[in-house]
C-alpha cells in the first residue's frame, strides 16, 4: 500500500494521472492518418500517448526516422523525458523532438511553430499550486488570444485553448480533458472558444468512472478545425474506456450533429436530443418563466472556521456547560426532510445526535466571558483550533461571522433533486447549506416559492445549471441556485402540509405530479406531452449523473 499511495501522491504533486494506453491509442487513431507532417503532446507524462503516437504511424506505414522528425513531445519532468525517449526508442524512433522543457515557455520560443494534431491528457492543476514563473507565461499566451484567465482557471485550460491555437488549417485534437470543461464557470470561456474556433466538436463520455482513484470524471475531447459538412456538436456516451479498442469509428461518425451554441452556457444540455434542448431553450426565452434570483437572494451559510469546535451536539454541549450560549444551526442537506424545517425537524435531529449548535458566546474580551465560555475556549486553545485561518484572522477567533436566521435554506449539494425549505425554526446553516432570503419587491412569499420550486421544469434546468463531479453529486453555488428559472404559483392552492408530508415520504413523483398540473399545464398552459419530455430532461440528466455514485 505504501508504493500505491507514493505513486499517487506523485501523481497528485504533477498535477495528471497518467493515461490508461487504450485511450492514447484510440485517439492515435482518431486523430493521425498518416499524412500528418507533425504531431504534438504537451504534456508527455510517462510516454503512453507518445508510444501510441509513434505505433500508429507504424501501422500506416511511416518508417521509423520519418516518425521521427513528426513526433514532437514536450514534458516538465526530466526524469519521464527519458522514460519516454527509451519507450520509442525500443519502436525506433530516437526521439529527438522530445524535450525537458515547459510546455508555455516551449511555445512562447516558437511563436510561428504549428501542428497537424494534438494529442495528450494535460495536467489538472489549480491555479494556487501553478508555479509562477510558468503561470506567468501562459496567461500572457492566453490573452495574446482574447481569454481572460482568472484565479479560478485550472491549468488544464491553457494547456487546451494554446495548443489548439498552434494547429494548422485542417489541424485536429484529441484530449483527455476533466469533465468541468461542461459545467464550470471558469471554463465558460474555454466554452465559447472551443464552439468559434472548430468546426466540429466530439466528445466521448463515460459511464463509469476512468480514473476510479481520483472521482474524476474525464471526457474524450475530439475537436476539427475544417470538416465538409455535420458542423457542430455530439456526444457519444460508452460504458467505459474498455470500449474503446472494440469501437469502430463510424460508430462517432453515424452520431448525429447538433447546433452547437457560441455562447459560455454549460454543455450539460448536449446530452440531450436536438428535440429537447429546442424546447429548453424556447423556455428559456419565455417571459413569463423569470430566474429564481428575481425572487431569491441566496448567499452561501457561515464558516466556523473549524467544525470540530464550534459544532456540538446535545451531550457535549452539556458536558461543557455551554448550551445557553449556543445558535440552533443545520449542516447536512439530509438534515432536511421536508420542505419546511420546524423546531420539531430541529428537535429530532439533536435526538439523533446531531451536531446542531453552533458555540456563541458574547462578542466580548476572553476576560469578561461567562467562565463556561472561557473553560470551552481555553479547550479549544490546547488543541490549537484557533490557529487555523479562519479564526486566526477574526478579532476574536471564538466568534463566527454572519450569522443570521434566513428565510429560507436552499441545498448546496443534491443527491436526488433539489429543494427549496422553509426556515420556521430560527435556524441558521453552515457553509454545506445556503441561506436564502426574500428580495425587496419579489413579492412571493417563501412557502410559495418553495412549493413551486418542485416542478419539472425547475428540476430539468438544475440539472444544467448545476455541477456534477465524479460522486454524482448535483453541487450549486449560490449564483446557480439563482440561475434556475422558477415559474411561480399563483396563490397556494396547493396544500402545503400535504406536499412537505409527501416529500418526507420520498414521494417526489407524486409531487411533480400534483405541482406540475397545477403550475405548468392548468396556470401555464405548458402542454401535457411538453411536461414529459422536462420531466424526461430531469430524469435521463439525474440518472446520468447517480450512476456515478
Amino acid at each position: 500500500m505504501g508504493l500505491i499511495k507514493a505513486q499517487l501522491d506523485k501523481q497528485k504533486l504533477r498535477g495528471g494521472y497518467y493515461t490508461p494506453a487504450k485511450i492514447a491509442e484510440f485517439l492515435c487513431r482518431w486523430a493521425i492518418t498518416g499524412d500528418e507532417r507533425e504531431v504534438l503532446e504537451p504534456s508527455s507524462g510517462d510516454g503512453n500517448f507518445v508510444e501510441a503516437i509513434a505505433r500508429r504511424f507504424q501501422q500506416l506505414g511511416v518508417e521509423g526516422k520519418d516518425i521521427n522528425k513528426r513526433l514532437h513531445a514536450v514534458e516538465l519532468i526530466e526524469e519521464e523525458v527519458q522514460k519516454v525517449k527509451s519507450r520509442v526508442g525500443k519502436l525506433g524512433v530516437p526521439g529527438d523532438n522530445i524535450v525537458n522543457e515547459d510546455f508555455f515557455q516551449y511555445i512562447n520560443d516558437r511563436p510561428e511553430k504549428q501542428f497537424d494534431v494534438v494529442l495528450g491528457n494535460p495536467p489538472f492543476i489549480r491555479y494556487q499550486s501553478f508555479p509562477e514563473e510558468h503561470r506567468a507565461i501562459a496567461i500572457e499566451l492566453m490573452e495574446q488570444l482574447g481569454l481572460h484567465p482568472n484565479k479560478l482557471t485550472n491549468i488544464w485550460v491553457p494547456f487546451l485553448v494554446i495548443s489548439a491555437s498552434r494547429l494548422r488549417e485542417n489541424g485536429r485534437l484529441g484530449m483527455v480533458i476533466p469533465a468541468e470543461l461542461f459545467q464550470v464557470k471558469y471554463a465558460a470561456e474555454t466554452r465559447v472558444f472551443l464552439s468559434e474556433f472548430f468546426q466540429r466538436v466530439t466528445i466521448v463520455t463515460f459511464r463509469r468512472l476512468v480514473f476510479e482513484d481520483i472521482q474524476q470524471e474525464v471526457v474524450l475531447l475530439l475537436c476539427e478545425k475544417n470538416v465538409e459538412n455535420n458542423s457542430g456538436i455530439r456526444v457519444v456516451e460508452l460504458e467505459s474506456s474498455e470500449d474503446l479498442a472494440k469501437m469502430d469509428m463510424e460508430v462517432i461518425m453515424q452520431t448525429p450533429v447538433k447546433e452547437l451554441d457560441h455562447d459560455s452556457e454549460k454543455w450539460t444540455k448536449y446530452f440531450l436530443t436536438e428535440e429537447e434542448i429546442r424546447l429548453l431553450r424556447r423556455i428559456k426565452n419565455d417571459p413569463r418563466i423569470r430566474p429564481a434570483g428575481i425572487y431569491l437572494d441566496v448567499n452561501v451559510g457561515l464558516v466556523t472556521g473549524r467544525n470540530d469546535f464550534f459544532m456540538l451536539n446535545d451531550e457535549v454541549a452539556r458536558k461543557w456547560n455551554v448550551l445557553p450560549f449556543t445558535r440552533k444551526v443545520v449542516s447536512r442537506s439530509n438534515h432536511f426532510k421536508g420542505i419546511i424545517f420546524s423546531d420539531a425537524d430541529f428537535q429530532a435531529n439533536i435526538e439523533a445526535g446531531v451536531d446542531g449548535y453552533l458555540f456563541l458566546p458574547p462578542d466580548e474580551d476572553f476576560s469578561l466571558l461567562p467562565q463556561a465560555c472561557q473553560a470551552y475556549i481555553k479547550h479549544g486553545q490546547e488543541e490549537e483550533y484557533h490557529t487555523g485561518y479562519k479564526c486566526r484572522i477574526r478579532k476574536r477567533w471564538y466568534i463566527t461571522p454572519s450569522l443570521y436566521d434566513p428565510g429560507g435554506f436552499a441545498l448546496r449539494q443534491v443527491a436526488d433533486y433539489p429543494k427549496l425549505i422553509v426556515n420556521a425554526s430560527d435556524t441558521s446553516s453552515t457553509d454545506t447549506i445556503h441561506r436564502v432570503r426574500l428580495r425587496d419587491g419579489g413579492g412571493v412569499p417563501f412557502p410559495v416559492l418553495a412549493l413551486s420550486f418542485l416542478n419539472s421544469l425547475s428540476f430539468a434546468f438544475s440539472e444544467i445549471t448545476g455541477r456534477s463531479y465524479g460522486g454524482g453529486v448535483l453541487t450549486f453555488e449560490p449564483t446557480e441556485i439563482e440561475e434556475i428559472p422558477l415559474p411561480v404559483l399563483e396563490d397556494l392552492a396547493l396544500d402545503f402540509s400535504m406536499i412537505d408530508r409527501l416529500v418526507r415520504e420520498k414521494r417526489i413523483e407524486e409531487v411533480l405530479d400534483l405541482v406540475d398540473q397545477e403550475l405548468l399545464i392548468d396556470q401555464l398552459h405548458f402542454t401535457r406531452e411538453e411536461v414529459e419530455k422536462l420531466r424526461g430532461i430531469w430524469r435521463k440528466l439525474s440518472d446520468r449523473r447517480q450512476n456515478r455514485r
